[in-house]
């Protein structure tokens, strides 16, 4: 039976629809052992990696990244000024990529105290490492686009 039940805690609070088990309290939607997981545990230490390109595509993987790293290599630019230059990007996604690359030490973010606030995002020393792997993928890109052009395969 699904009963609302006083937390384990014993502060008196009501946690509903949930069931205490032991000193658990466990929701029967996802009635789990709280001890036995499948998603990855964090515990600090870095991933591990088969081969240096997974290492990379930890870093600089999805399908925004390294369009936001190839609008940044030559200039700083707002959030503003990036959403205009990635149309099909959500501004969610785009704050999320943004702030995974800065946690990276990829991109710098920088706030400016103002009224409204101003936020520039730019490469640091690091994220300009990466640029011969940007100019590597525009290369092939272009030559792919002008392959799949003469195949009649443009999108």
């Amino acid at each position: 039976m699904i009963a609302q039940a006083l937390d384990a805690g014993g502060t008196g609070g009501r946690i509903v629809g949930s069931v205490v088990v032991g000193a658990e309290v466990r929701n029967p939607k996802w009635d789990t052992d709280p001890g036995v997981s499948m998603a990855a545990k964090d515990d600090g230490a870095a991933p591990a990696f088969h081969c240096p390109v997974e290492a990379t595509l930890d870093a600089i993987g999805g399908k925004w990244k390294v369009v936001i790293l190839f609008w940044l290599k030559d200039q700083t630019l707002r959030f503003s000024e990036l959403r205009r230059k990635i149309p099909g990007v959500s501004e969610r996604v785009l704050t999320q990529q943004l702030r995974e690359l800065e946690a990276d030490g990829i991109v710098r973010r920088e706030v400016y105290p103002e009224v409204p606030p101003k936020v520039e995002y730019s490469l640091t020393p690091y994220g300009h490492t990466l640029r011969p792997v940007t100019e590597a993928m525009c290369a092939w890109g272009e030559k792919h686009l002008r392959r799949a052009t003469r195949r009649g395969q443009a999108r």
